[in-house]
């Protein structure tokens, strides 16, 4: 049997990522949770935290936190559906995986419009966020497949469109003649990371053929804008983040007849749907009046 005391010392050490920060949540003494952990590591055989700046879980200290977290939410779950049960003394942790664009677009209202919960988001291309689910390391998941993962519930949230777009000074030195594959394949480029395909996948679009452009690499939403901003290149920008750039003339469209529509949908674990229910209820509203309708 799993001592669940010894567990909580476990995911706190994680989570906060330091002995010092779990005792203060816990309110124990960090020699207190590092011989909780000792013991733990002793029972299970094998060594389940890292010891460093920040502390990291082994796999198998992974696999512990989640089942702890598993645990906690179907408790959480469980006291939705019976009244007799105590309420929680603290706020529940979600644990979310969701693409950097959603991130930086429509789903923080969302998460705002909720309470009684903590958000442990996981970032990940939104054609990969589904397996976090499969794996069983998270409870939800904003994603493009329209499948339901095996014991999920899926939800159509709508389609979060993207314009090619870069400066002004950029068109007129990369692209003087309009798009051209020849043009296209000179132009510097900007992708999120190896698994972005969107440039990729609007250029066969626009063009009808595979383009192998030069390559800027920026992880980041925001870094999208401002490198296009700045001349750096092109890329797929979501519209909610640059309209206003392009109606301003900050930023011009490559091909303004052809936007690039990425179909999102909403998956969440079944067994913790009443927990889940008003969360889920925000997330649908807010990216139905955000995002555009899904075309059949």
């Amino acid at each position: 049997m799993l001592d669940y005391a010894l567990l909580s010392a476990l995911a706190a050490v994680v989570r906060t990522g330091s002995f010092e920060r779990a005792a203060q949540q816990l309110n124990v003494t960090p020699s207190a949770v590092s011989q909780r952990i000792k013991l733990l590591e002793e029972r299970i055989g094998a060594v389940l935290v890292v010891r460093g700046q920040p502390c990291l879980a082994t796999e198998t200290g992974q696999r512990l936190c989640q089942h702890v977290e598993q645990v906690a939410l179907l408790e959480s779950s469980l006291r939705q559906t019976l009244p007799g049960l105590e309420p929680e003394d603290r706020p529940v942790t979600l644990r979310i995986a969701v693409n950097a664009d959603s991130l930086a677009t429509w789903l923080i209202p969302a998460m705002a419009r909720t309470e009684g919960f903590l958000f442990d988001l996981v970032v990940d291309d939104q054609d990969h966020s589904a397996d976090w689910l499969r794996r069983g390391e998270v409870v939800a998941a904003v994603t493009s497949h329209s499948q339901p993962v095996q014991g999920c519930n899926c939800y159509s949230l709508g389609a979060l469109r993207y314009v090619a777009t870069a400066s002004p000074g950029f068109v007129e030195r990369w692209f003087p003649e309009g798009l051209s594959g020849e043009a296209a394949a000179r132009a510097p480029c900007l992708v999120f990371n190896r698994k972005d395909r969107l440039q990729a996948l609007w250029l066969r679009q626009a063009l009808g053929s595979e383009v192998q452009p030069p390559l800027h690499w920026l992880p980041s939403s925001q870094a999208f804008v401002d490198g296009a901003l700045a001349g750096l290149g092109w890329g797929m920008n979501p519209d909610l983040l640059v309209k206003d750039h392009l109606r301003a003339g900050r930023l011009v469209a490559l091909e303004p007849s052809q936007p690039l529509e990425v179909p999102l949908y909403w998956q969440q674990s079944r067994i913790v749907g009443p927990l889940l229910a008003d969360l889920t209820r925000a997330i649908l509203a807010t990216a139905r009046a955000m995002l555009a309708p899904i075309e059949p």
